[in-house]
């Protein structure tokens, strides 16, 4: 026949050996193992639970064990209307005994419903309230033995609104807004505050604060002239709260009272007539070789720029390519021949004047 071992626990479940009397004293002992703690607490998705690790055979009995799932290591959080559907996995031969218990009470079977496998234990409420909040622990029991496992759920819903809000102070295009944190949180921790704001023309209301962890603020860049309330939100995990306290004292942005004069200044005349502050330079260019030309213009207003070869208008001529830009003006002379020698001019006309420069552009053939 084979020896039984020394009983094992599952993680995050714990066995114990109740008290045993006179006649159980050939029966072996075991002695209590605790499982993980509980990290922060985080929503999580319905657990499902997990399949069992492969169980110890034992030719006539299996000591009880909980398959505890490591999501319901920490507080299981769910959203009021929410469904908690539970599948906690366990041992034992012959079947053992599984009951539930809520903060060590028995269940409200109005609320909670209990389905008991050979294998498993499923805890179902079809919707959650935050009165399901609390720790709910399974028992599973074999004679003298018994394996336990504890579950801490949290229920939460979004919170109630701040209990008030108070315009403190108005000044230049700035708002003091103070408010009171609410009353229900929703049995779950603030996440901060939203404050919005609403012109009294349009009546549309805009955020200008999120997430605001102080019970008070300032809302700047008001628009003068404008009238304006303000509300606030409270938020936990599960949104914002559905309603909002508004401010009963609107903040009236007044222009400012006091004018400031500056001392008139004749404005200065800058308008004069074209004058050329860098002139045409004569140059000798080879044949097929691009030529520019360049020089400088000041004028006011801008000038008309036209570009002359033996006094003759070349604008437009696809040979040619003009540019000016602040007042330097260039002519590109493309790939020139035997007959693109000549005097150039650059001539520069405004309302005022005109003011023109020449140069003498030689054209050899090459060496």
């Amino acid at each position: 026949m084979e020896a039984a071992t020394a009983p094992e626990v599952a993680p995050g479940s714990t066995l114990k050996v109740k008290e045993a009397s006179p006649a159980d004293a050939d029966l072996p002992q075991a002695s209590p193992q605790r499982g993980a703690g509980s990290p922060t607490p985080q929503l999580l998705p319905p657990i499902e639970g997990g399949s069992p690790s492969p169980a110890l055979s034992f030719h006539h009995s299996e000591h009880p064990k909980i398959w505890f799932p490591r999501a319901l290591r920490q507080t299981y959080i769910r959203k009021a209307g929410d469904t908690v559907n539970l599948l906690i996995p366990f041992q034992g031969k012959p079947k053992p005994r599984a009951i539930w218990t809520h903060d060590g009470c028995a269940l409200d079977t109005s609320r909670v419903s209990v389905r008991n496998g050979d294998h498993d234990s499923i805890l179902f409420i079809r919707e959650a309230q935050r009165a399901d909040s609390g720790r709910y622990q399974l028992s599973v029991q074999l004679g003298r033995l018994e394996a336990t496992a504890t579950i801490d759920i949290l229920v939460i819903e979004r919170p109630g609104p701040p209990q008030s809000i108070k315009l403190v102070d108005v000044w230049g295009s700035s708002a003091a807004l103070e408010w009171t944190p609410p009353q229900d949180t929703g049995n779950a921790a603030l996440l901060g505050y939203t404050v919005q704001k609403a012109d009294t023309k349009s009546g549309l209301w805009f955020t200008v604060q999120e997430r605001c962890h102080r019970t008070s603020c300032t809302v700047s860049n008001l628009i003068v002239g404008n009238s304006y309330a303000f509300r606030v939100f409270a938020e936990n995990q599960c949104g914002l709260s559905e309603t909002a306290p508004i401010t009963a004292d609107l903040a009236h942005i007044q222009k400012a009272a006091t004018v400031y004069k500056t001392k008139r200044f004749a404005q200065r005349d800058f308008s004069e007539a074209p004058k050329f502050t860098q002139p045409l330079a004569d140059c000798t260019t080879v044949i097929g070789y691009n030529t520019q030309l360049f020089c400088c213009v000041r004028a006011s207003p801008k000038p008309k720029i036209i570009w002359l070869k033996n006094k003759m208008d070349i604008q437009g001529n696809p040979k040619y390519r003009a540019l000016t830009h602040l007042g330097i003006c260039s002519l590109e002379i493309h790939k020139p021949g035997p007959f693109d020698g000549g005097i150039y001019t650059c001539k520069a006309v405004n309302p005022l004047g005109e003011a023109s420069v020449d140069c003498r552009v030689d054209v050899k053939a090459p060496n």
